[in-house]
């Protein structure tokens, strides 16, 4: 068995998602725009709560097709309020909206979301050498400026420490342990 990060547990699920995604880099427009949307959504809660209900998330805001979401009304609203398979939070429902705004108008004027994103750690991931989860920081400078930037073009619930977690995810940070056999597959 792999020594792997601690933070997974037992769950089947959180396993798969530190082995086969986590720390991954991501440069696909439309899954960075869904990671940030599901990252967005985790702020209170554990990941584990947005793994498992991921699917629904996806299914529910039409596979994160920002033009659709863009378009939400009143009523497509009250349907996502009332879905117990998402986090029924106003202020994260209502974010999501006006994310997918907001990444609609940055696309027009810059074209790549994932160039501007990446543009944050200058278009290379930055390489860790934790030992332990203590040593991980909440936030960096990079996505203290990236929480900033994406608040200055309309984006919501975008904060430093979403920022950051969002940076782990999608392979900007590789803040695998040293001692995870995932680190040296992404160094």
């Amino acid at each position: 068995m792999p020594t792997r990060c601690p933070w997974p547990g037992d769950d089947p699920l959180m396993i798969a998602y530190h082995d086969e995604e986590w720390g991954l880099p991501l440069y696909d427009d439309r899954m960075l725009f869904a990671k940030l949307i599901l990252d967005g959504a985790q702020a209170g809660l554990s990941w584990t709560t947005i793994l498992h209900k991921r699917e629904n998330y996806y299914r529910t805001f039409d596979d994160f097709d920002p033009e659709k979401i863009a378009r939400y009304d009143e009523a497509k609203f009250a349907e996502l309020m009332n879905n117990p398979g998402i986090v029924r939070n106003r202020l994260k429902i209502e974010a999501a909206i006006q994310n997918a705004r907001a990444y609609l108008e940055l696309q027009d004027e810059l074209g790549s979301f994932s160039d501007y994103l990446w543009g944050f750690v200058c278009g290379i991931p930055i390489v860790n050498s934790w030992n332990s989860l203590a040593q991980l920081p909440a936030q960096t400078p990079e996505s203290q400026a990236m929480g900033k930037a994406l608040k200055k073009r309309g984006f919501n619930f975008v904060g430093p420490t979403i920022c950051y977690a969002f940076m782990q995810a999608v392979g900007m940070v590789n803040d695998h342990l040293v001692t995870c056999f995932r680190y040296n597959e992404l160094t």
